[in-house]
């Protein structure tokens, strides 16, 4: 149940202190805890936001796992959702309660010169930033139990019945949208998606290697197929992945486990000198120079996806780049999240992309740390979580 609880000296729009069921990680690895925390008011350029669905990301499970990072308990983790707008701060003028949106990791201040450049979706104010546990406005959180604070998660923790988000995280969207199916181009897919699209940009009868095959690799496969490339090489140590990228248009499959000699020369030879473009999501250094050194002479693109480890160095012989090989970087697809994912939103069927292919589970709030063991056990691309409220 959700109780709501007037705070004196505020507007009425925003003046409630909400309480409401999250799902709390309390130690790294532990399995969520439901649990009633107070959501407090939206503050300036802040937005409340009722969250119908949720879905779990990689990303949440690493920080949750807190493996390479500095642990910051307890938290609500999530990203990856949709939402309607309940009340909003002062100075927030685009959005009105009742309007459907999507919360997004990182945001577009629309201020900034990386905002305002066509070339770049990099937010000087709401780029990504995983250590930081609280609003960016005044450095607190806006979630609590029983007077002890809560973090955030990526500016957005979404495993929440309400949440607390920047308006420049937030993608407004057709209210017509299923919520239930475009929550997931709020992170992994549209990244997958816009690397392929609007990065690599692989043209009609194209060869695109894709190096991984999780939710990212899938969604550029789709990417991939949907430009029109006539083959769709996927690239990944786990065989059971294979039959299942074949639903995103994979037409080949290469496991580097089975050969002896280094996979992109695997696929200089499959392909009479190498592939057209190649895009590579797993963060995995050496598949990186792979997917680099895979492309052809002349033409070829390789655009780099996955997150390497801070120490990893990316090594190739300068030769490859003076042959006219080129090489990019994508973050989020290249996708402005204010400006573009409504876009994608509106269009997604249009463009031909496939949402629910990537939907292989679904559970309630209730039982979300199933979500967790699907993708710990490898047997999920998305899980859709629908919130009890």
């Amino acid at each position: 149940m959700i109780h709501l609880h007037r705070k004196e000296n505020m507007s009425s729009t925003n003046s409630q202190v909400i309480r409401c069921k999250a799902a709390v990680a309390w130690e790294a690895g532990k399995p969520l805890v439901i649990e009633e925390v107070e959501v407090a008011p939206p503050q300036k350029m802040e937005v409340r936001v009722k969250i119908l669905f949720t879905s779990l990301c990689h990303t949440d499970v690493h920080f949750w796992e807190a493996k390479g990072q500095t642990p910051l308990f307890p938290r609500i983790f999530g990203h990856e959702a949709g939402g309607i707008v309940e009340s909003v701060g002062e100075g927030v003028t685009e959005l009105a309660p009742g309007d459907h949106v999507l919360p997004v990791f990182t945001g577009e201040c629309k201020e900034c010169r990386h905002c305002k450049s066509a070339e770049s979706n990099m937010c000087d104010l709401l780029r990504i930033n995983t250590d930081r546990g609280v609003m960016i406005g005044d450095g607190k959180s806006r979630f609590s139990k029983d007077g002890k604070p809560i973090y955030h998660f990526v500016g957005t923790s979404t495993f929440s019945e309400y949440t607390v988000v920047h308006v420049g995280c937030l993608a407004k969207i057709n209210p017509a949208a299923p919520m239930d199916k475009v929550c997931i181009l709020s992170c992994g897919i549209s990244t997958g998606l816009g690397a392929a699209l609007n990065v690599a940009k692989p043209i009609k009868g194209s060869t695109v290697a894709i190096f991984g095959l999780g939710a990212v690799g899938l969604a550029a496969a789709e990417g991939a197929r949907i430009a029109g490339s006539s083959r769709i090489i996927g690239v990944d140590l786990n065989a059971n992945r294979f039959n299942e990228a074949k639903k995103f248009g994979v037409t080949e499959f290469v496991n580097p486990k089975d050969h002896d000699k280094p996979i992109q020369e695997v696929l200089l030879g499959m392909t009479d000198g190498g592939v057209d473009r190649s895009i590579e999501c797993t963060g995995n250094v050496s598949a990186m120079i792979s997917a680099f050194e895979c492309v052809h002479d002349g033409w070829g693109v390789a655009v780099l996806v996955g997150v390497p480890n801070k120490d990893d160095a990316f090594k190739t012989h300068p030769m490859n780049l003076l042959n006219e090989r080129t090489l990019k970087g994508t973050f989020f697809g290249n996708y402005k999240p204010r400006t573009d994912i409504p876009v994608v939103v509106e269009r997604y069927k249009e463009m031909g992309l496939e949402l629910d292919k990537f939907i292989t589970h679904r559970v309630p709030f209730s039982e979300i740390n199933k979500a967790f063991d699907y993708m710990l056990r490898g047997e999920s691309i998305r899980c859709i979580i629908t919130m009890d409220n």
